[in-house]
């Protein structure tokens, strides 16, 4: 039987373990009966992808309330405001629910590889140079510690393109991609060569083209939003072509 003693013994051994482990929780582990017995060799699971979003939202307190209410069940890591504040959400060991049903080549779970960033934006303004200067240096940041290829810097259009559109038309990616953030080509485009099919040089890029009207919009919307909407051309098969060069290479 315990005695007072013994249990008080018991209880300030448990007091000080959590103080010397400043009280960390208990590792998420099987639902069964297991011995926790720890290694070293581990490390944390590392983001190979950043996806970029716009809020939807006229301010970034209204962005706030969307992004911290257990309601609406979105987040991300981080929300950089229209002054190029950012504003640290998520840890980003954590999974933040922010890219939803999404791809990219073959990575079917954009949330459980990225890192999710918000921009203060409605999607029907410009985005300002102070907020754009504050994005570039959190890639460079995310990037150079992560070793995130420039290529795995995304939008929610390219990995969501049936469902979503931001950050939008208006969002700068040749800018970025001057920065080192993203493939770009300027025209005149080399002409591909003869054969090249656009649609599997979309799918190589890593655009989801099982429904290709939607894929299409996203490519454009990024590479040539002031082209009309329609069918793949010659000069967006070159384009693609060009594209699938800088992405990954010849």
């Amino acid at each position: 039987m315990q005695t007072r003693a013994s249990r008080n013994c018991s209880i300030g051994w448990v007091l000080l373990a959590c103080l010397l482990s400043a009280c960390a929780p208990l590792p998420r582990s099987a639902q069964v009966p297991t011995v926790w017995q720890p290694s070293p060799n581990f490390g944390e699971r590392a983001p190979n992808f950043v996806v970029i979003h716009f809020t939807g939202s006229d301010s970034a307190a209204a962005a706030l309330r969307t992004l911290s209410s257990p309601r609406t069940e979105v987040s991300a890591h981080y929300l950089i405001v229209r002054d190029g504040t950012i504003i640290q959400l998520v840890d980003e060991r954590a999974r933040a629910w922010h890219a939803g049903e999404s791809q990219w080549g073959s990575s079917i779970d954009l949330n459980s590889a990225s890192i999710g960033v918000e921009l203060d934006n409605n999607g029907r303004e410009p985005y300002p140079q102070t907020q754009i200067d504050a994005l570039l240096s959190l890639l460079s940041d995310l990037t150079q510690r992560y070793r995130i290829p420039a290529a795995n810097v995304l939008g929610h259009s390219d990995v969501a393109p049936r469902r979503k559109v931001d950050p939008g038309p208006l969002f700068p990616w040749r800018a970025l991609a001057a920065s080192g953030f993203g493939p770009w080509c300027d025209p005149p485009y080399p002409e591909p060569p003869p054969g090249f099919d656009a649609m599997l040089g979309l799918r190589a890029i890593g655009y989801d083209v099982s429904e290709p009207a939607a894929a299409v919009s996203a490519f454009r919307m990024r590479y040539t939003p002031d082209e009309p909407a329609g069918e793949l051309t010659e000069r967006d098969r070159a384009l693609i072509h060009c594209l699938l060069q800088a992405s990954v290479g010849p």
